[in-house]
């Protein structure tokens, strides 16, 4: 059964996001994290400063508004929760924890134009975050165990 239009452009602007940012030298950890109270669409680590969720929005031309007017007030309460939740289950410890948004204007499948939001909006302190460093391999190394199993 094919994906119905939506759920295509979706996914399609989900997967060029992760293109830029590994582009941009992030580390991609997890991509549709799911969780109860909703689904982070990439989790990204930023040698330089830490732990990024970025909820993807992708919008054809011509659109009234910017797509980052779709995280809303209740989305950003999702978007936390489920932050919340990733960091409990991946016992992250890092340097800092940022929530982003990727702005996808798709003009078709093989063209688009991306923007990356950093820091769109802020949680104070996330009950699960932790602030011993380490270093980008050994964190990638205990991430990956925790996400997918040991290897």
């Amino acid at each position: 059964m094919a994906l119905a239009e939506h759920l295509r452009t979706g996914l399609r602007g989900e997967q060029l996001a992760a293109r830029y940012l590994r582009d941009a030298d992030y580390t991609v950890i997890a991509a549709n994290y799911a969780t109860r109270r909703g689904e982070l669409d990439i989790v990204a680590l930023d040698p330089l400063d830490g732990l990024h969720f970025v909820e993807v929005k992708t919008r054809s031309p011509g659109g009234r508004f910017p797509p980052a007017k779709a995280v809303d007030s209740e989305k950003k309460k999702h978007l936390i929760s489920a932050a919340n939740t990733f960091l409990r289950h991946t016992d992250f410890g890092y340097r800092g924890v940022h929530f982003d948004i990727m702005e996808v204007i798709l003009y078709d499948l093989n063209d688009a134009e991306l923007h990356l939001i950093t820091d769109a909006f802020r949680q104070r302190a996330l009950p699960y975050e932790r602030t011993a460093p380490e270093t980008d391999a050994a964190l990638i190394k205990k991430l990956m165990a925790r996400l997918f199993g040991s290897r």
